[in-house]
């Protein structure tokens, strides 16, 4: 960040700036996809979870509508996966 003061009076070159500008992008993809495999122990928890929401935002949900609707979806779809991995199934038998 220090190095980046001195280039204050200084113009960036458009290309670099549009390098510059998706860099919060990649960094935030970076940190989801991981967490969408690991999210389970069936990697398919996740991807089903990340096509729920990437379908919800590409038909134009705003950014709460995609967020309770894969939630939504992964909390019907928790029966279908393995019973074991879920706390609360079965908890008082």
């Amino acid at each position: 960040m220090v190095p980046l003061v001195f280039l204050n009076a200084k113009a960036i070159p458009p290309r670099l700036e549009g390098i510059l500008k998706n860099v919060p992008f990649a960094a935030l993809g970076a940190l989801i996809f991981p967490g969408i495999l690991f999210i389970h122990e069936s990697p398919w928890f996740g991807v089903l979870g990340a096509a729920a929401a990437f379908t919800l935002a590409f038909l134009g949900g705003n950014l709460i509508i995609v967020v309770l609707g894969s939630i939504l979806i992964l909390t019907l779809l928790t029966p279908f996966f393995d019973r074991t991995t879920v706390p609360y199934v079965n908890r008082f038998s």
